[in-house]
């Protein structure tokens, strides 16, 4: 193994890129939660599938994504490095980007058919950081399959919302 594997396992350096992509994920976090200030109003007066989940789950359960996200950013760096997951990390800052964007469409702006492209590419972005991640870390990649299928599942209820609203 290189450098690069014996700089990722300083355990100060590896504290301070998993302080990173803590930082990037709740970034990521606080321009949804900025956004969606009044997304329990405007969830509520929604016409919503029978299948729509209650509002009060989307809180929890994206605390936990977002944990899992940051925490397989993480595992990647630490296996491969920056120059060894290079395109892993253009992908992963990517879904962030994406995830960053959809909130303020969706619920900030009531753009639910822009909402829906951004939430597509996600969907394809975040399948795409799975696979990325899988030949650095296993583990990273099951813990993206929940975001997967969560992110997905939240395509299909965006698709539900603009076509009723």
């Amino acid at each position: 193994m290189g450098t690069t594997t014996r700089r990722t396992r300083d355990p100060r350096r590896s504290l301070g890129a998993a302080l990173c992509f803590a930082a990037a994920v709740l970034v990521t976090a606080l321009v949804g939660g900025t956004a969606a200030q009044d997304a329990g109003a405007v969830y509520a007066n929604l016409e919503l599938p029978v299948w729509a989940p209650p509002s009060w789950l989307f809180g929890p359960v994206w605390t936990v994504l977002y944990v899992l996200v940051a925490v397989a950013g993480w595992l990647v760096w630490r296996a491969a490095g920056v120059r060894g997951a290079a395109v892993f990390l253009g992908v992963y800052v990517l879904q962030l980007l994406l995830n960053a964007a959809w909130t303020p469409l969706f619920f900030g702006a009531g753009l639910y058919g822009t909402a829906l492209a951004d939430i597509l590419l996600l969907v394809v972005a975040v399948a795409a950081t799975l696979l990325l991640a899988r030949p650095h870390s296993g583990t990273a990649a099951l813990l993206l399959v929940p975001y997967l299928v969560w992110v997905a599942f939240a395509a299909a209820l965006n698709a539900a919302v603009w076509a009723v609203n």
